[in-house]
């Protein structure tokens, strides 16, 4: 009988915790730049990349998805991608952050990768999009590779929830609460 109140309190709290260990809740991204390329900026047609710092991540609630070079990783948290869409959260209060580290894409791919993370700067212009061409994220964070992460860091910095791989429906919805919560 305990085994089953135990496996009850799992199953009920395991979609709210976090998974990405070297993301923990509660601390601040490991600090890392990205000189190689870095953040998209879009003016008209025009792109240009600028060093991007973690640090410039404060001051905004955000969902952070870093993901491989890889159109497959792009798919595994496109969900949440919507879901965020569809919450339509305030401009002036929050930001999506997207690392595509073009370091983990498959080979001959890179130019590809870089094409297609500026569309989703044309796309997506309110979005920080963030194109890391020697992983230097990926190192820092120990993130999986081929994979996707999807963590949700509070105004202040800290980070709120974490996971490395696919988000279930509920989890998807735990990251719009906590995002909201945050506003």
């Amino acid at each position: 009988m305990q085994i089953k109140t135990l496996l009850a309190a799992l199953a009920i709290t395991v979609p709210f915790s976090s998974w990405a260990l070297n993301l923990p809740t509660g601390k601040t991204v490991p600090a890392v730049n990205v000189s190689s390329f870095g953040e998209v900026i879009a003016k008209s047609d025009d792109i240009t990349y600028h060093q991007w710092d973690s640090a410039s991540m404060i001051g905004k609630t955000r969902v952070i998805q870093a993901i491989a070079g890889r159109s497959a990783a792009k798919a595994i948290n496109k969900p949440m991608i919507d879901a965020i869409i569809a919450a339509d959260f305030p401009k002036d209060k929050y930001q999506t952050t997207t690392i595509v580290n073009q370091n983990d894409a498959i080979w001959g791919t890179s130019s590809f990768v870089k094409s297609s993370a500026e569309d989703s700067k044309r796309d997506f212009p309110y979005s920080s999009i963030v194109l890391d061409k020697n992983g230097a994220v990926a190192k820092a964070w120990d993130l999986e590779p081929k994979n996707s992460m999807i963590a949700v860091q509070g105004k202040n910095g800290e980070i709120l929830w974490a996971k490395d791989g696919e988000l279930t429906p509920t989890e998807i919805q735990h990251v719009i609460s906590l995002v909201k919560n945050d506003l």
